[in-house]
């Protein structure tokens, strides 16, 4: 059981993919680069590795560690090239047949799929595919891919995968392998990131900059929105065959999903979080003697908070990092007392101070709930809660595990309401024109945003198929698969 107070209401990391193209040891720098993608997917983790005649895969539930950290692991997966994983499910059941890389063979051969995001008409394509003849192996939605790779009418696998994906609604960050090369796309929207580095000769892809730093490799570029890259002996291939639409990358990535030593869009993770922190402070400035973070996702926006307001930072929770899974306690109270294994509030710090806690966000309240409380216990004679990012009151398709909208607090709940239901002094949010300030935007009614903020307006840059369309038991059984 899991008794982390302040990651049981986060909204889950999606996914990490990572690829290595012509490598020693691949599957043991995809190891290494899943370690660093280990917070976009705590659930499973897959390589898929290619030796030149035959395609080998280990996939398990559970973290990187443990799994891939045996060298008995690692010599069943032979070859120079090899694709990983790390999985937290937003569509289909946490179950082993679920767990990427997806491989299947088709015509043309082996073929290997490791994808982030998610495929907001998976079921209408899903249905339509087992009509034809289809059959299934798993509940993933990156299974609709395969299978329109092998069902497609073209001669040439690429052609295949560019009609498959012409066909697909959503967000999609893909690496691919076949025996004749490794394929690496991001949707025409670019909403979910990868990136491609160099490490000697070998190509590398990932999910994040901070990846390819962990295993030496230096960062080339960002793949573009609509971009297909193509990596075989002949060199590297640009394919870009879908037309040019106004990108709009997930600004979640900035505010919590992405690894603070990562570069998004040029931009600097952590330095950007600190502006959104001096951006809150600017506009909902209190009366305080603390700004303490929520760890440690709110770490940087309560450094930038201080440093903005004058007021000391100071670590006011304290987390301890050697505690994994506790083990099940008989009884509530002595389950509520394992919570403090793993975080504590700083006691002889508080007592009698007026606090500001900041978090990356609010998603179902009771992580903030609990964390008010705590501050309470600790003797706080006031407790302000700051918030990272606007409120949060749709849910998302793209790729991000979170709750039906009728479970998100700030959908049921006004600010006001809110700051009664968490019990504190005061609540404030960043606003959405505060957010796009602090990444050097400005986010303008007249225009389409430049970047996918769907959760927290529901301006949703694509159809949404899956929840339009189909008849409502299906939608209850989309949901379901959601919350799994």
């Amino acid at each position: 059981m899991n008794t982390n107070p302040f990651d049981d209401d986060k909204l889950r990391e999606e996914c990490g993919v990572f690829g290595v193209w012509q490598a020693d040891a691949a599957a043991a720098l995809v190891a290494l680069g899943l370690h660093a993608l280990q917070h976009r997917g705590q659930e499973a983790a897959g390589i898929t590795s290619w030796d030149g005649h035959h395609f080998h895969s280990h996939r398990a539930m559970g973290h990187v560690a443990g799994n891939f950290d045996r060298d008995e692991v690692i010599r069943g997966l032979p070859g120079r090239v090899a694709a990983g994983h790390v999985r937290y499910a937003t569509t289909g059941d946490t179950v082993l047949r679920n767990v990427q890389p997806l491989y299947a063979d088709l015509a043309s051969g082996g073929f290997a799929v490791a994808h982030n995001g998610n495929i907001s008409n998976a079921i209408k394509l899903r249905h339509d595919l087992v009509r034809r003849g289809s059959i299934f192996q798993s509940t993933s939605d990156t299974e609709v891919i395969i299978h329109l790779v092998a069902t497609s009418t073209y001669r040439t696998l690429i052609d295949k995968f560019v009609d498959a994906l012409r066909q697909v609604e959503g967000a999609y960050s893909l690496v691919c392998m076949t025996p004749e090369g490794m394929i690496a796309c991001r949707d025409p929207l670019g909403v979910r990131p990868l990136v491609m580095g160099k490490l000697g000769d070998s190509t590398i892809f990932a999910s994040e900059t901070v990846a390819l730093d962990v295993v030496g490799a230096e960062f080339e570029r960002e793949i573009d929105p609509g971009e297909i890259v193509i990596v075989t002996e002949s060199g590297i291939k640009s394919l870009k065959p879908f037309p040019a639409i106004h990108a709009r990358p997930c600004i979640f990535e900035h505010v919590y999903f992405s690894r603070p030593d990562s570069i998004v869009a040029g931009s600097s993770v952590y330095d950007v979080r600190k502006a959104i922190g001096a951006q809150l402070a600017i506009e909902s400035p209190v009366d305080a003697d603390l700004v303490i973070p929520v760890p440690d996702s709110g770490t940087p926006a309560a450094i930038g908070y201080a440093q903005q307001s004058g007021i000391p930072f100071e670590l006011g929770i304290i987390r301890s990092h050697y505690v994994g899974r506790t083990f099940i306690q008989p009884g509530d109270q002595v389950r509520h007392l394992g919570v403090k294994l793993k975080h504590n509030a700083n006691r002889a710090l508080i007592a009698g101070k007026r606090v500001i806690l900041v978090d990356d966000s609010i998603v179902r309240g009771t992580t903030s709930l609990k964390i008010v409380q705590m501050m309470r216990d600790a003797g706080a004679a006031e407790v302000h809660m700051r918030i990272a990012s606007p409120p949060t009151r749709h849910s998302c398709y793209y790729g991000v595990d979170t709750p039906e909208r009728t479970k998100l607090l700030a959908h049921k709940l006004d600010v006001g309401g809110m700051t009664d239901f968490i019990h504190a002094d005061s609540l404030a949010f960043v606003s959405i024109d505060g957010l796009y300030k602090a990444l050097g935007e400005a986010r303008r009614a007249d225009v389409r945003p430049q970047y996918c903020d769907a959760c927290f307006t529901g301006d949703y840059p694509t159809r949404l198929t899956d929840q339009e369309d189909l008849p409502v038991t299906d939608q209850f059984e989309m949901l379901a698969e959601r919350a799994l």
